[in-house]
């Protein structure tokens, strides 16, 4: 390592790790944790890897929302010890992956920490002339994520479920007013699709671009899933590198196991992406606050299954083509829902494959239904049930906002 590049800093860390210390000892009984973080505080990589390997456990021995909170700090504190060693010794592409998965997995406490940590390497990289850690990879990999072009009609019908595109189809609004979209579709709780609203976004003009995409964010780990949908018993999440699921979205081994980047906080974690979006003024037509942003990256063949969100939904297709089928929430109960509650908003029906014998409701209801193109965004009220199937491979982003008074939901009849 260059050692005009100094360490990286972490005055956060400094300032509370004695906190960190007697909390995670107090509350989360993590005495052995305690002795080798303040081991690894002192220099001891060994001691380093253990704490970490430590809070790793306690992040998985339970449900997310079990884990007590001092424990997703305790992890943000072991990564920085072991990203300073790696940092020390040049290894950048360790330093980062280990930075992201303290973005990813720890606290918020020590964050600002764990960013300017992420920062520094960066531009290191970018020093060297080399941002994208692995540069073979980056110059093989030049060209556009997607050709645009004309689908071929019959081809996605048999791609869909039964009587797509036959029925009745979401509104398409050109430069709607936020006037309009609030008095025609959200205060009345109905969708619409919003276009020619999303040219002057970065996104439009960069994400198509695999130079682009390995260059600003290659080297990063993210959380993807991997498996037909999270319903199905196979379903499974990995740690990869943003490359390596560029590659995957790239495969044409058409056996290969969907893996799909869905609701990832993603553009918290990498600035670079987040720039490259701008958020909606419909967003703030309803007086509501954002909540959250989201991505949604996958090749073609992802399928979300039939679900419905608590909070209003700005959806932005930035690049390639998804199929979306929605239903009013008036017809949740013809739609069985799970009785467990961790999946009370997902329906039990498969609609590439319904199974008239346990779901006979479901079979003659009325929907709404589109394919959402390019520079598109759709609006989904609450509580509407949809279903989304990517038709190409495809970059979306949501956008979640607060529900507010006076906001209609649940409309009994498709207009």
């Amino acid at each position: 390592m260059d050692s005009s590049n100094g360490g990286l800093e972490t005055p956060t860390l400094e300032k509370e790790t004695p906190g960190i210390l007697q909390r995670v000892s107090e509350e989360g009984g993590g005495y052995a944790f305690a002795r080798m973080a303040a081991a690894a505080r002192e220099g001891d990589v060994r001691a380093a890897e253990i704490a970490r390997e430590m809070a790793w456990e306690q992040l998985h021995s339970g449900p997310w929302n079990s884990v007590l909170p001092i424990w997703r700090d305790a992890y943000s504190m072991a990564c920085l010890h072991v990203a300073k060693h790696h940092f020390a010794g040049g290894d950048l592409e360790e330093t980062l992956k280990v930075l992201d998965l303290g973005l990813i997995m720890g606290g918020s406490l020590l964050r600002v920490d764990i960013e300017n940590g992420v920062d520094k390497v960066m531009a290191v990289l970018e020093q060297r002339q080399n941002m994208v850690i692995n540069k073979a990879k980056v110059e093989d990999g030049g060209g556009l994520l997607f050709s645009s072009g004309e689908l071929n009609e019959i081809e996605v019908l048999r791609l869909l479920p039964p009587k797509s595109l036959s029925s009745k189809h979401v509104f398409r609004r050109s430069g709607l007013s936020l006037e309009g979209f609030l008095r025609d579709y959200y205060l009345l709780g109905l969708p619409v699709i919003i276009s020619n609203s999303m040219a002057h976004w970065p996104a439009r003009a960069r994400w198509n671009n695999l130079d682009y995409l390995k260059r600003v964010a290659g080297g990063r780990t993210v959380l993807v899933e991997v498996g037909k949908n999270y319903l199905c018993s196979e379903w499974k999440q990995e740690l990869i590198t943003f490359s390596q699921f560029l590659e995957r979205i790239q495969s044409s081994n058409t056996s290969a196991v969907l893996t799909y980047l869905a609701q990832h906080p993603l553009f918290d974690q990498i600035k670079e992406l987040r720039k490259d979006i701008l958020v909606p003024d419909y967003c703030y037509a309803g007086g509501g606050e954002l909540r959250s942003i989201n991505a949604w990256f996958g090749p073609a063949g992802t399928i979300t299954p039939l679900h419905h969100d608590p909070h209003h939904n700005i959806y932005a297709q930035v690049v390639g083509k998804k199929y979306v089928r929605l239903y009013p929430a008036s017809l949740s109960e013809e739609l069985y829902p799970h009785s467990e509650t961790m999946l009370s908003n997902s329906s039990q029906v498969d609609l590439d494959d319904i199974d008239d014998n346990l779901f006979p409701r479901a079979k003659d209801l009325e929907f709404m239904d589109c394919i959402l193109d390019e520079g598109e965004m759709l609006y989904i009220p609450p509580k509407w049930w949809h279903y989304v199937r990517s038709l190409t491979p495809s970059l979306s982003v949501s956008f979640w906002m607060n529900n507010s008074e006076g906001s209609s939901s649940t409309n009994e009849v498709l207009q």
